[in-house]
């Protein structure tokens, strides 16, 4: 693991999402599931759940767009709960995650099930809980769309290339083994092959 945003050095997991990034995309959210206790914060939402609400117990459904930057976790996989979460429950919205192209999970849940990922130009650095900015990162990010007025957002952005995975296109037999080991779930059904 890298020392920036996996892990955060017993700071905090909480790399708060920087109000360029934001301003950019240029929306409004119903929702921000991972807010901070305190400190900086850039993100417009109507309702907030931070680590004492616990987002992932909470109800998404009919709460408009919703925005998740999830705790960057020293826990291998903490990403897909959010992930499930988000496909399952979001009534549309931008997930941000660190682009791990190689992972199981980008398998089996980013490609199979993403409406649109936005792969911004260059290195995403994020900020700390007293308004600095973090250190580059090692990684790239991904902006993950979902729904018609999210994913026109990172159209219309401008932060970099966007991405609509053709899957029509066989899996691997590696990628078709992952699958095998993936829970049917309920957000399965609402996005088109």
């Amino acid at each position: 693991m890298v020392d920036n945003y996996e892990k955060a050095k017993g700071e905090s997991s909480e790399w708060r999402t920087p109000a360029s990034l934001l301003d950019q995309i240029g929306l409004r959210y119903g929702l921000d599931s991972c807010a901070p206790m305190s400190g900086y914060y850039a993100v417009q939402a109507q309702t907030v759940f931070t680590v004492v609400d616990n987002g992932l117990a909470q109800s998404w459904r009919g709460r408009g767009l919703a925005l998740v930057n999830p705790p960057w976790s020293e826990a291998r996989g903490a990403v897909v709960a959010w992930l499930r979460k988000f496909y399952e429950e979001a009534d549309g919205g931008v997930f941000i995650c660190v682009a791990r192209t190689s992972c199981d999970w980008w398998h089996q849940l980013v490609l199979p099930y993403s409406e649109l990922i936005l792969f911004p130009t260059g290195k995403t650095r994020f900020i700390k809980p007293d308004g600095s900015p973090g250190p580059s990162p090692t990684n790239g990010i991904a902006l993950i769309g979902k729904g018609e007025i999210a994913c026109e957002a990172l159209r219309r952005s401008g932060l970099g290339f966007c991405l609509t995975v053709d899957r029509s296109a066989a899996p691997s037999a590696r990628a078709s083994a992952l699958f095998d080991h993936v829970e049917p779930r309920h957000f399965i059904s609402k996005v088109s092959p």
